[in-house]
């Protein structure tokens, strides 16, 4: 006869349901689920905060390693492209949060460099953000289409000769200086070139070169056809491209220091769009940190070397001249004297072509002698910019500084932009 069952004891006639060890052995096992849940999907909860894979530079347990995370490590030399294996164009996300540039544009270390460390960048990062143009695609409408006329140097200049395809291009950089180039090589009487961006490389190739050569100005035999579109500098497929147009092409790019270029640039959304974010909100991935983010265009276009990189691959740099931006204010004559002989011009632009508007900030083309008045960069050069905070720029000065140097490696020349600031 077995003894009978006692009150709490599993199975007795007493229970009434489990112990209280047996309900603690539970939850303890629940919790140890969740928390392993959270750490095989990255992390959202407590844990994660606590977790050095919410830290720069570390991946989550069991998640696949993001391109943007660890060490910078040294990229070799991709090989060229061949011609004919372009990647599609790429279609542009908007710019909603810093979630969502994580996962679609953040293709850039945010970090700081030490000199001579390469990022590697995945095919087409350059793209995603297209600049703004000041060409509308009516006017290059109107300028593409059978008999017109194009954009000439004036509108004085007799509608004669043929168009042809341009032998030189100013492919950038945006906020550099550009147009105050293109408005006093124009002065040339042997050059012709389109006033608008035709952004045939970047935005219009399908339309083919017949389109593209509609655009251009009537030259005659000897003169020189040209167009600027700075966003090519930092377009992935445009080398290739215009290499494929013709292989002799000479490519002209102002350049500027970064830092005062990408003020600029934001000055030029801002004045579009005054309900952005501060200059100092988008400049970072983490303010604390003072981690850059180099996915926004305005950082990512003055990152010259890496960009550079791409065009060594068609063109040798005895065909790329690099004009200084900050010089075309200080001493125009003597950068479009490197200009003329660089396209092979008698220098006939010199220094009595210049005069310094003071109201402006920069110097102004003197009136021709078939015009009424001379020729200035419109109200939307010269902007005031907005005041930023030392600190910001400092650090971008700190974040452009191994690029920098590596640009003046790449093409011998010193800019000497890090002399604006004492090393601290």
């Amino acid at each position: 006869m077995s003894p009978p069952a006692q009150p709490g004891v599993p199975g007795g006639r007493g229970s009434k349901g489990p112990p209280a060890r047996k309900l603690l052995c539970m939850c303890s096992l629940s919790l140890c689920l969740t928390y392993l849940c959270y750490s095989l999907m990255g992390g959202t909860g407590p844990a994660a905060l606590r977790s050095p894979a919410a830290l720069p530079g570390s991946a989550a347990p069991g998640a696949p390693r993001s391109p943007t995370a660890g060490p910078v490590t040294a990229a070799p030399r991709s090989p060229a492209a061949p011609p004919g294996s372009a990647p599609g164009p790429s279609a542009a996300p908007p710019r909603a949060s810093n979630a969502s540039r994580e996962g679609a544009e953040g293709t850039w270390l945010r970090t700081q460099l030490a000199p001579g460390e390469v990022i590697a960048a995945q095919s087409g990062a350059f793209e995603r953000d297209p600049q703004e143009s000041s060409t509308t695609d009516e006017e290059l409408s109107r300028a593409g289409s059978p008999g017109s006329r194009g954009g000439g140097s004036s509108s004085t200049t007799p509608d004669y000769g043929e168009k042809r395809l341009p032998q030189a291009l100013i492919i950038g950089v945006k906020k550099g200086g550009t147009r105050a180039l293109l408005e006093a090589i124009r002065a040339h009487p042997d050059v012709r070139a389109v006033g608008t961006e035709p952004h045939f490389f970047d935005r219009n190739y399908e339309k083919g070169l017949e389109w593209y050569r509609n655009v251009m100005p009537k030259t005659l035999e000897g003169q020189i056809t040209m167009e600027k579109t700075p966003s090519y500098f930092v377009t992935n497929e445009a080398p290739r491209r215009i290499h494929s147009m013709a292989k002799d092409t000479k490519l002209i790019v102002v350049v500027r220091n970064p830092v005062t270029r990408a003020i600029s640039d934001y000055t030029q959304t801002l004045s579009k769009k005054p309900e952005i974010p501060t200059f100092e909100v988008l400049a970072f991935k983490n303010r604390t940190l003072g981690l850059i983010d180099a996915s926004w265009s305005a950082i990512r276009i003055g990152i010259y070397a890496l960009h550079l990189e791409n065009w060594l691959q068609y063109f040798p740099l005895s065909q790329i001249l690099f004009v200084s931006g900050e010089r075309l204010i200080t001493d125009p004559a003597g950068e479009m004297a490197k200009v003329q002989d660089f396209l092979g011009l008698k220098r006939i632009v010199t220094e009595k072509h210049f005069y310094f508007n003071k109201t402006k900030g920069f110097p102004c083309l003197k009136k021709p002698e078939d015009s009424s008045a001379p020729r200035c960069l419109g109200k939307s050069k010269g902007r005031t910019h907005p005041k930023i905070d030392p600190d910001v720029i400092h650090r971008l000065r700190k974040f452009y500084k191994p690029f920098n140097v590596m640009f003046y490696q790449m093409i011998g020349q010193d800019f000497q932009w890090e002399e604006e600031e004492s090393d601290k």
